[in-house]
């Protein structure tokens, strides 16, 4: 399996990314904010999922362990395949999914494209326990959701690379001041 790729952006289109390693171009496909963030000619690494049909083959590459791993969840749930995933990704920051599925906000879910309502309730039945507790909610925004959070946390994509769900790293990590460094915050929440 293909874990990440690291190059230069060599082409964009459709939502797919041409990322070129030493002279060989791996098409990824991204959700829309890995895609728009992606520049002409820098350096990136995708985090990637390896899809392998009779038909096909492709690679769903994400900027952050943590959006691959929410990926991989929701491919899980009956009738979402992986473009479905990528849109519901699509629709915001990671941490902001994630809160939508702990939530139960179905209806945020169902604003990705070519995802209906049964669908996004099943998303959230099936995952709002294995996300995890959301870490910000506020009940007076309109989608139920608050603005997500800025930066990804390094510690608990350390502790999900470790062998962590996304859950059991979210509960490790509760209590951990966040004004350690990274390896500091992954030291507290092994020793729990």
């Amino acid at each position: 399996m293909i874990a990440h790729v690291y190059g230069s952006v060599a082409e964009k289109f459709n939502n797919s990314v041409i990322v070129d390693v030493h002279g060989v171009g791996y098409e990824i496909q991204t959700p829309l904010g890995d895609y728009e963030h992606a520049v002409l000619g820098e350096e990136v690494k995708f985090y990637t999922y390896h899809h392998i049909r009779e038909q096909s083959q492709d690679l769903f590459g994400f900027s952050t362990l943590a959006a691959k791993k929410l990926f991989e969840l929701l491919i899980t749930v009956q009738g979402v395949g992986p473009k479905a995933a990528l849109a519901i990704l699509g629709l915001g920051e990671s941490e902001t999914v994630r809160n939508a599925i702990a939530n139960n906000d179905a209806t945020y879910i169902t604003k990705a494209s070519g995802v209906g309502k049964k669908t996004a309730e099943r998303v959230v039945v099936d995952l709002s326990d294995k996300v995890g507790m959301p870490l910000y909610y506020d009940n007076k925004t309109s989608t139920g959701i608050s603005q997500a959070i800025e930066h990804s946390d390094e510690a608990l994509e350390a502790l999900m690379a470790l062998g962590y769900n996304l859950n059991d790293a979210s509960k490790a990590l509760e209590g951990v001041s966040t004004e350690l460094s990274t390896a500091d915050r992954v030291t507290q929440a092994l020793k729990g």
